[in-house]
């Protein structure tokens, strides 16, 4: 599977992430860790906060598939060649990761890291080390494709 190199697209993309969470950051004093965002959307709700931001935020992120298509008239054309019970485990392995490791890459990798957290720093150095096993197994070892 070749993927397609879009530099101009990923620079805008890590600067529209780095001015959210900058702007969440600086407007409510919150990190823009989506799992935790999300988490605390559902109850119990933390006592005396108003959470009606946490679920805008996550409305933003559902819905912002429709900006897209607004702005450019269609959705690129994605292939899975994965199959869907495998991709729901896999999305369920990254929920209990998430989880378990109290938080995800946009809360670790891009908050965490410009706060210079060594926690942060740990969970995203264990994020990488996972991912490069998960490739190296499926890859190399006939796990997959």
């Amino acid at each position: 599977m070749i993927t397609e190199f879009t530099p101009a697209g990923a620079a805008l993309g890590g600067a529209l992430l780095g001015l959210g969470a900058g702007g969440l950051m600086l407007t409510l004093g919150h990190i823009a860790g989506f799992s935790g965002i999300t988490e605390e959307t559902l109850p119990p709700w933390p006592e005396g906060e108003d959470n009606r931001w946490r679920l805008g935020f996550v409305l933003g992120a559902i819905l912002s598939p429709l900006v897209y298509l607004a702005a450019m008239g269609s959705y690129p054309p994605l292939e899975f060649s994965t199959p869907p019970l495998q991709l729901l485990v896999a999305g369920l392995l990254v929920g209990f990761g998430a989880a378990f490791g109290r938080g995800c890459t946009s809360g670790h990798g891009l908050c965490g890291l410009a706060r210079l957290s060594r926690r942060s720093f740990v969970a995203i150095s264990l994020f990488i080390f996972w991912g490069a096993v998960t490739v190296f197994v499926l890859r190399h070892l006939g796990g997959g494709a």
